[in-house]
């Protein structure tokens, strides 16, 4: 019978969780991008897109570093490990400060110009965006550091998530006809 596996506990959620905002924030300037060159009119549902990536993004960042903080408690402590840990612990509290700073300068970017009802102007529907990817490419440096180092933990180091064993039973297969 076919059912949802069970859920993982709070520390071994990081893998799920991780890759959730690297690929909200890498998208994000692609619709900043667009959004800019479009006409103001047509940019402006773009640029919203964008800012609700960014968000979105960023709020998972808390929980993505909230998940490795608790899955790093249960990593074993050798030297390589602990090295590349402290490394990757370091840069993902900094790519989130990062996150979160360039998550109120978009909406400043997003927000003034429509309070001051100039929404329409070549400054606020394209040298503000284009100018804010900028800053948004140090956002991208740090991100992609941060995922390099949790990634070469997992694929050079072998450190992985602890999960619970399930008891479930293995399915039939061609080589294995009836289960054990």
């Amino acid at each position: 019978m076919l059912q949802l596996p069970p859920l993982p506990t709070w520390d071994s959620l990081h893998p799920l969780i991780i890759h959730f905002p690297i690929a909200l924030l890498l998208v994000c300037p692609l619709f900043i991008l667009i959004g800019a060159f479009l006409s103001p009119a047509k940019g402006r549902p773009y640029l919203s897109t964008a800012l609700i990536l960014l968000l979105l993004g960023t709020a998972s960042l808390f929980f993505a570093v909230h998940t490795g903080e608790a899955a790093s408690q249960l990593v074993d402590r050798d030297p390589p490990v602990e090295v590349l840990l402290k490394s990757h612990q370091a840069l993902a509290a900094e790519t989130r400060d990062v996150f979160v700073t360039l998550s109120m300068m978009a909406c400043g970017v997003f927000f003034v110009p429509r309070l001051l009802g100039k929404t329409d102007s070549l400054l606020s529907s394209r040298v503000l965006p284009l100018s804010f990817l900028v800053f948004y490419a140090v956002g991208i440096i740090f991100l992609v550091n941060t995922a390099d180092r949790g990634g070469r933990m997992v694929h050079e180091l072998g450190v992985h998530a602890m999960i619970s064993p399930t008891t479930e039973k293995p399915a039939a297969s061609p080589g294995n006809p009836t289960p054990e």
